[in-house]
């Protein structure tokens, strides 16, 4: 009997079936597992960065501290003299701002004092205030003891070259006058300082002297020791008013070239220190009745 190719078939061929089937079937579930674990790890991913960003946005950056500077004030006294000159030159060289307290005698006294007068009025970065009219004449206890005199002395150097400034330093006098502090080194003196504020004067002392030999007109101190004087003031809080202090200088003492020297090194010094800001004393605190046309003209401070 003749067999048909149906009959005979190909004995292996259910069984590749079957193998194909599974292999089939195990490649699908691979692939789905695969495709699992890629979705875990991606959303794993993104909710870690999600986490990192809402730190950031819960931290915000810390804003940089501006350090507060202390304010030191130059002034200067007596002028005009032979050292005004000088004085200005190095202030407005350095770009510093100064305060000029003028004995109104010294103007008239001689043309090279007039025209240091005329050259500290057309300059900027600096103020000129009042120092009487003539210096007590150098006889202060007699001076002081005439309060009415003493107003009478600051009104005419007022009147004749200062009508739009009140602030006054009293001669041979560490005397304070203004809103925020009243202090009178010598109490004879009281009387008369009393008398200037009520006439409407702010009196202005000081913290510190660079003091000098009378008889030589040279200073006692260089420009480090000064520096270090200044630092020393601060750190134990001796100035009047916290983190402000007001340095007395003397005109007369900057007519010598090496006193001279001393006064830029130490102004180009104190331009180095970060913790230092130059100004003018009608910006001390407390001090008023300065009008905004001088404040505008004359109150220009180092950035």
């Amino acid at each position: 009997m003749e067999s048909s190719a149906s009959d005979e078939g190909e004995p292996g061929a259910p069984s590749f079936r079957y193998r194909f089937a599974l292999l089939f079937l195990l490649f699908f579930v691979t692939c789905t597992r695969l495709g699992y674990e890629h979705r875990k790890t991606h959303i794993a991913s993104s909710n870690s960065l999600k986490a990192v960003d809402n730190t950031l946005q819960e931290k915000p950056l810390a804003k940089k501290v501006v350090k507060k500077k202390k304010k030191i004030y130059l002034t200067f006294d007596d002028g005009p003299n032979k050292g005004t000159q000088n004085v200005l030159d190095i202030v407005q060289q350095e770009n510093v701002p100064a305060t000029f307290f003028i004995v109104g005698q010294h103007v008239f006294a001689s043309l090279e004092q007039a025209r240091t007068w005329d050259s500290l009025q057309h300059a900027v970065n600096i103020e000129i205030c009042n120092h009487s009219y003539t210096h007590a004449h150098n006889h202060y206890e007699k001076y002081y003891q005439q309060p009415d005199s003493v107003v009478s002395d600051m009104e005419k150097t007022k009147d004749e070259l200062l009508p739009e400034n009140n602030i006054v330093r009293a001669p041979g006098r560490n005397s304070w006058r203004i809103d925020s502090l009243h202090y009178t080194d010598i109490k004879k003196s009281k009387a008369a300082m009393d008398s200037l504020q009520n006439a409407g004067f702010t009196v202005m002392g000081w913290d510190l002297e660079w003091h000098y030999d009378p008889k030589t007109l040279v200073v006692n101190n260089t420009a480090d020791e000064l520096l270090n004087q200044v630092d020393s003031v601060f750190i134990k809080g001796k100035t009047k008013t916290p983190d402000h202090l007001v340095l007395l200088a003397h005109d007369q003492v900057y007519q010598n070239s090496e006193d001279s020297i001393q006064l830029r090194q130490f102004v180009q010094k104190l331009k180095l220190k970060d913790d230092y800001e130059l100004s003018l004393v009608s910006s001390y605190p407390g001090v008023r009745n300065i009008p905004d046309t001088v404040k505008l003209l004359r109150s220009v401070t180092t950035p």
